[in-house]
């Protein structure tokens, strides 16, 4: 069920035509709950994936007393005062194997040789580095510094106590993070199941692209580029392939869509064109809503959010470019939430850096511009130069290393402004 009943409900012929910015944009699709279907998983497996329960330390980690350095395992006592200068011998009464225990406890005015991540030996609270030490060849060792208690040392549960909160739910788990849970003994994890994401392009003059295109054709770009990154967001693309304009067609395919996925994705038909029945035929599935049809932002303005049985249904427009930039901006962080992101950590501001642009950049004021530019080194500093290309020029996507916005009461940037890029 969608939380989005609890926003202000717009009757859907009123909402064809409503266009909202894109702050209102986020609000409305981060109304929606996630997919709330989880999954065990293997650890090996659980890369990109989001944590469906809490994780806690099942044991203290490290279990034993683990040095962190290579040297000497001493009581700290016994080299207070030590230096380069006037240093202290201690008995050397052998050496710490490694994934073993010591022979006996350390006595005052012992030490013994331990390497990087082994067991200290019972007696002992600290270790000298093998670079403070020598070792004199009558049993001796001479000790060049003072060490204090625990140094160099990791103690026992110092990492993470057994019972201490590993990740919240709604965690993304990185490669690092496997790494961690398997530390604790952690082979499997709860996450949510991959949200499935339903993909249909709409078009009489889309073809394959192993076709040659005729006069008025173009070979379905769309469906590639966003099946593609449907993948990249965590979800689980269910191709419907290419619907020609043909209204009974299309209410087939949003049904079939409806039934078997969680979110649908429209490649085509957002447009106010007499072609267009994206909203019509939404809204005559049963529990219906369109909540816009528009965000304030180039290129991409003709966007669609909507449901129908429930379930949302995103409408991009066709241009390639377009399509892109919209989803980026909104359909992969929706993805990402439907898979169990917490909206907050979903649409979180993308990776971005500064820059100067090359060259004026003009908007049009009530409307967010999102500029494609490259990123080029000049006299040591980061420049933005702007590309130039249409929202049907897919290859100024493609050369373009991020983009940059002009908020909507912006009439453009100037040369030589400082900018921020978002980073693809």
């Amino acid at each position: 069920m969608s939380r989005a009943s609890a926003a202000v409900a717009v009757a859907p012929v009123k909402a064809f035509f409503r266009v909202v910015t894109s702050a209102e944009a986020r609000a409305q699709l981060s109304a929606f709950a996630p997919v709330t279907k989880a999954e065990p998983l293997a650890i090996l497996n659980a890369c990109g994936r989001v944590l469906a329960k809490r994780l806690t330390a099942p044991v203290d980690l490290p279990h034993f007393h683990r040095t962190n350095m290579d040297g000497y395992a001493v009581r700290a006592a016994d080299t207070f005062g030590a230096s380069a200068s006037l240093p202290m011998y201690l008995k050397l009464v052998g050496a710490v194997e490694m994934g073993k225990t010591a022979a006996r406890s350390l006595k005052k005015g012992e030490t013994m040789r331990i390497a990087t991540g082994g067991m200290l030996p019972p007696g002992a609270d600290s270790m000298v580095m093998v670079e403070y030490t020598e070792e004199m060849g009558d049993g001796t060792v001479e000790i060049q510094r003072s060490t204090s208690p625990w140094e160099n040392i990791l103690r026992i549960g110092e990492d993470i106590k057994k019972g201490a909160a590993i990740f919240a739910p709604g965690r993304r788990l990185r490669a690092r993070d496997l790494g961690a849970l398997t530390g604790v003994g952690l082979t499997k994890v709860p996450v949510y199941a991959k949200p499935v994401v339903a993909l249909i392009s709409t078009g009489d003059e889309i073809v394959a692209p192993e076709q040659t295109p005729k006069p008025g054709q173009v070979r379905n770009v769309n469906q590639y580029s966003l099946h593609a990154m449907i993948t990249e967001a965590g979800g689980m693309t269910l191709d419907l392939g290419v619907v020609k304009d043909d209204r009974p067609a299309f209410e087939k395919a949003i049904a079939t869509a409806l039934k078997h996925a969680d979110v649908v994705m429209i490649s085509g038909g957002s447009s106010v064109g007499v072609k267009d029945m994206t909203v019509d035929v939404v809204c005559s599935f049963p529990k219906s809503e369109v909540f816009f049809h528009g965000i304030s932002i180039a290129p991409g303005k003709p966007t669609i959010f909507a449901k129908a049985a429930g379930k949302p249904i995103m409408g991009l427009p066709g241009h390639p470019v377009s399509a892109l930039v919209v989803f980026s901006l909104f359909g992969a962080p929706f993805i990402r939430m439907m898979g169990g992101e917490s909206p907050e950590a979903a649409f979180a501001p993308l990776r971005t850096t500064r820059a100067r642009l090359a060259q004026n950049i003009a908007s049009a004021p009530g409307r967010e511009d999102y500029v494609r530019v490259t990123l080029e080194q000049r006299q040591g500093a980061a420049v933005a130069v702007p590309l130039p290309g249409k929202s049907g020029a897919i290859f100024s996507l493609v050369q373009a290393d991020g983009m940059v916005c002009i908020p909507h009461n912006e009439e453009g940037k100037e040369t030589g402004e400082e900018v921020e890029v978002i980073l693809f």
